[in-house]
């Protein structure tokens, strides 16, 4: 495999170098990185950053020229990545969106559908999330109980969803619903493109370990929505789904370069990092957990590349994206964990302790742990790769 990027290549990195710098916040580049505490000038802030992404043509750059995009190629795709890790840029608040609702739109959506929120969606206009876990139905959605009933023109929705992501920023939700029971659990879900601004829907806050507010638990109290709010057919919400899913995880293996970017700034950590008055690089145990993670590091990279390789031949992401997810995520957890072990009993202190500055290793030691849980969790992966890559028989528990 030719590792090396052509011409026209680096003159689009060159391209998206020179607007990065002309147009990230003030003061970004040079390390003045701290995101608003306020939760409506934090959701400003990064509604803004969507909004100049997308006026310069880089909000959604794989997109078609007609909903936005630049129609770029996958090796495009994985130059934007790179240059995004490389300077650290704002985060998407409408990840969801982005990733995962309107590419499904233009895949399987009504010509309505698509006219009325694929733009709003690149532009920052509308936050997406979706609603999927619930108590008693997270890696098993099969067993979700929020039902929607039609009732003349409507369909009224009740129940509850846990662990949204953004809930608590978003306009609309990709939400699944029981419309009906099938004799199979599979049968009879209907995904709905929901309005989260109305009387019917109760978004909760979800507080993590780390002291931040990603999650959120959302109840539906007769929440109205329409058929032309359903996405497919309705009870074949299941296909759907599965769609969308193929779509975040191949988002989710994104990531790859993002984990490089975090072993290279653990390197440099631990060059820093002094105990006994010499760099604790200098010790042989810590030398080798480097580089056993530089081996899984590389190796996520490498099978990556791999995966991208075949969605470029066969034009639709597969369940390869499960394999990218598995091991970005695990191995994220690892170099944490790697992180604050180096810094020894400073590794459990928090941002009040002068030593750790922000505390940047250990809220991200914190967060990792959400990371082989989100989007799917660890098991769930290993089943799917089980089945559906190495075709071993189906799990008899499912």
């Amino acid at each position: 495999m030719d590792f090396s990027f052509s011409k026209k290549e680096e003159k689009f990195r060159h391209e998206l170098r020179t607007w990065l710098e002309e147009n990230l916040p003030e003061g970004w580049l040079h390390g003045d990185r701290k995101l608003p505490e306020d939760m409506n000038e934090y959701s400003r802030f990064l509604r803004d950053w969507q909004r100049k992404l997308y006026e310069g043509s880089w909000g959604a750059i794989a997109w078609p020229k007609a909903y936005g995009g630049r129609e770029a190629s996958l090796i495009e795709e994985i130059i934007y990545q790179q240059e995004m890790v490389r300077v650290s840029a704002p985060p998407l608040v409408n990840y969801v969106g982005i990733h995962m609702v309107a590419p499904l739109l233009m895949q399987m959506g009504s010509d309505e559908q698509k006219s009325a929120y694929i733009t709003k969606i690149i532009s920052g206009e509308e936050v997406w999330c979706q609603g999927y876990s619930e108590p008693n139905a997270g890696s098993d959605l099969t067993a979700i109980q929020t039902t929607a009933v039609k009732k003349g023109d409507r369909w009224v929705i009740n129940g509850q969803k846990v662990w949204t992501s953004f809930g608590h920023l978003a306009d609309r939700c990709f939400l699944l619903a029981r419309t009906s029971k099938g004799e199979k659990k599979h049968h009879g879900i209907t995904v709905f493109l929901l309005d989260m601004h109305q009387e019917g829907v109760e978004t909760r806050p979800i507080i993590q370990m780390d002291g931040e507010h990603d999650f959120n638990e959302v109840y539906l109290n007769d929440a109205i929505a329409y058929d032309s709010d359903i996405v497919g057919e309705i009870d074949c919400g299941w296909q759907v789904m599965i769609a969308l899913l193929m779509h975040e995880r191949t988002g989710i293996g994104g990531q790859v370069f993002t984990l490089e970017q975090q072993f290279q700034d653990l390197v440099t950590m631990a060059k820093e990092w002094t105990e006994d008055g010499q760099p604790v690089i200098k010790k042989e145990s810590v030398r080798n957990a480097l580089v056993d993670l530089y081996a899984k590091s590389r190796g996520s990279l490498l099978n990556y590349y791999r995966n991208l390789t075949k969605t470029l031949k066969n034009g639709q992401p597969g369940s390869e994206g499960s394999l990218d997810k598995l091991i970005v995520s695990e191995a994220t957890q690892e170099l944490f964990a790697l992180s604050v072990s180096i810094q020894g009993p400073h590794g459990i202190l928090w941002k009040q302790d002068a030593a750790i500055g922000d505390s940047y290793w250990q809220k991200q030691y914190l967060y990792s742990f959400g990371m082989t849980i989100g989007g799917g969790t660890s098991e769930v992966q290993r089943n799917t790769i089980a089945e559906r890559i190495l075709g071993l028989p189906k799990d008899l528990g499912r």
